[in-house]
């Protein structure tokens, strides 16, 4: 969606609390956690990712020196020490890194079961229900079915989590429920909204203004810090699947517009800036994800989700492009519809994570098809026929996995397994 600078300034805001005021979603960085880390990577690994991938504006260097041997870290702007990771010489001398989920290779297919071994997690973006409204997921057209992102993606998430259960998947959900999953409220984070309205330099404010301010530290920061740390302590999966629809800005949502905008793409943690990267936390939560080397296999996954997508698509959306360098660059050169984003979902959680935002929800062709909600087989409309758009969704994740991981597994275990349609 739009309102990327809105949403960045108040995700920097955030950033600066974090030194000054207790979180209670934010635990304390534990840099000695990165000795598990030594010699798993070399010097021309670490110098490419920080380069090419979470760092590209080059402000790394500023923090961190790398030599042969070993990298040295600044864990904040004056520092009085450095850190030190040290480093493999080769590729071929380097340790197997610590990780708590599989790599595909790792996997055991069963005949019949071609996802068999792999444990997805499916986090449903936003709340949905009675928590749209807030969260500004929501509109209606008239007298139509309201839209509401959060009941959405749940719908969708447990139409995909059948059919990658048949497939032999094991699948777990950050989410099973409308609502948020965080215990936290936003009149308990009122204290931290007030410190932020003043870090912003507001002397006053009004209760509408606070109220808004807690509402959105609860449900943009609050819940999906809470979402990752489900992941990374309790469900431990091999694969994060975060599902969202997009959507235009649609002005007043109880008279909204729709608009020629249908789009899609998929974003994987990377492109850090430098203001971010003055914080602690942010540079202790890159180098987090960056040794998890992860990010090779989320493109590869995203790209061939991406290929499924324009294969199986009734309507084959085109790509939404980034037109800001800070807030996202391409993945993939060959593929437009891949973008490396420093959103925190992708960051925090330290699996692979691959982040969907399909369909623009005030389209005008999608809106319809939305309106029609989930159904079997097709219905018309300007004398073509178009199956459930969430079905169709699903399709498509489906296959862009079975795609990947049936590339990843050796071919003696494929035996009886589904059958595959060539992506373009």
């Amino acid at each position: 969606m739009k309102k990327l600078l809105a949403l960045h300034f108040l995700f920097m805001t955030s950033l600066l609390l974090a030194r000054t005021l207790p979180l209670p979603w934010s635990p304390p960085v534990h840099w000695a956690s990165l000795e598990r880390y030594n010699m798993t990577i070399t010097a021309e690994e670490l110098k490419s990712l920080l380069s090419d991938v979470y760092v590209p504006d080059g402000s790394w260097k500023s923090w961190i020196t790398i030599s042969r041997e070993t990298a040295f870290i600044e864990p904040y702007p004056g520092a009085p020490e450095r850190l030190q990771l040290a480093l493999a010489p080769s590729r071929e001398a380097a340790r197997p890194r610590p990780r708590y989920w599989k790599e595909p290779q790792e996997r055991v297919p069963l005949p019949g079961k071609p996802l068999a071994g792999l444990t997805i997690a499916l986090d449903p973006g936003h709340l949905g229900g009675s928590w749209a409204k807030m969260e500004e997921r929501w509109f209606r057209l008239g007298k139509t079915r309201p839209i509401e992102e959060g009941t959405m993606t749940l719908l969708e998430a447990r139409l995909l989590a059948k059919d990658l259960r048949a497939l032999g998947a094991h699948v777990l959900f950050t989410r099973d429920h409308l609502g948020p999953t965080t215990p936290l409220r936003p009149w308990q984070l009122r204290r931290i909204a007030i410190e932020q309205l003043k870090e912003e330099g507001h002397s006053s404010w009004t209760s509408t203004q606070l109220k808004k301010r807690e509402e959105i530290l609860f449900y943009r920061i609050a819940e999906i810090h809470h979402r990752a740390q489900l992941v990374n302590e309790y469900l431990k999966p091999d694969l994060v699947l975060a599902l969202h629809f997009d959507a235009e800005e649609w002005g007043d949502p109880a008279k909204p517009q729709l608009k020629d905008s249908n789009r899609f793409h998929l974003l994987v943690s990377g492109n850090f800036t430098d203001q971010e990267l003055k914080r602690e936390q942010e540079r202790y939560i890159l180098l987090r994800k960056l040794l998890g080397r992860v990010h090779q296999e989320e493109v590869g996954i995203a790209d061939a989700i991406a290929k499924a997508f324009l294969a199986t698509a009734e309507a084959p959306p085109p790509p939404f492009i980034y037109h800001n360098p800070q807030v996202a660059r391409p993945a993939l050169p060959s593929s437009p519809y891949l973008w490396n984003r420093n959103l925190l979902a992708t960051r925090l959680m330290e699996a692979p994570v691959i982040f969907i935002e399909a369909y623009s929800m005030n389209d005008p062709l999608v809106f319809q098809r939305l309106q029609w909600g989930d159904y079997q087989g097709t219905r018309l409309l300007g004398g073509k026929a178009y199956p459930s758009i969430y079905r169709e969704y699903a399709q498509a994740i489906e296959e862009g996995l079975l795609h990947y991981f049936s590339a990843k597994t050796p071919p003696h275990s494929l035996k009886n397994s589904c059958p595959l349609r060539p992506l373009s």
